[in-house]
């Protein structure tokens, strides 16, 4: 099942980068922008990953956390992290379990998806964006959404 606008966020406890259990109960009473995107040190996945670093002071600003998702292993999510200096988590997404849970189908049948969801404080989704090849416009349309939020 493909989750959608207003669904409730599945629970999910995954390691970070940094061997840290994370778990959406941690998130809970925050905003939280979650985006899947499909490998860590490829072109198109480090422009988004430091698309999200470089705006990381506006996203706290506007109160929200950050967390990457793929299913690179723990040590490939350490290096992937430490190499661009990135201050937010990086969930290692063993067997696919968080795309799974989440819905998020391959893109053109055999990529994983890059998708970006907006999650507020009650665990709701309230944004989904999908673009597969312009990783930098999902920073743009997460702190957009969360302007929006703000109102």
């Amino acid at each position: 099942m493909t989750l959608r606008v207003g669904d409730l966020v599945p629970d999910f406890c995954l390691i970070d980068q940094s061997g840290k259990y994370r778990t959406n109960e941690e998130f809970k009473g925050r905003l939280l922008v979650l985006f899947f995107y499909p490998k860590d040190d490829t072109p198109g996945c480090t422009i988004e990953v430091c698309g999200f670093r470089d705006k990381y002071d506006l996203f706290k600003i506007l109160g929200a956390e950050v967390c990457g998702v793929s299913n690179g292993s723990e040590e490939s999510h350490f290096i992937f992290s430490n190499k661009n200096k990135l201050q937010y988590p990086l969930l290692y997404d063993n067997n696919n379990s968080l795309r799974t849970a989440f819905g998020v189908k391959k893109s053109l049948g055999f990529l994983d998806a890059r998708i970006t969801y907006i999650i507020d404080s009650k665990g709701i989704i309230r944004h989904i964006y999908k673009d597969l090849l312009d990783g930098s416009s999902h920073i743009k349309e997460a702190i957009k959404i969360l302007k929006e939020l703000q109102i």
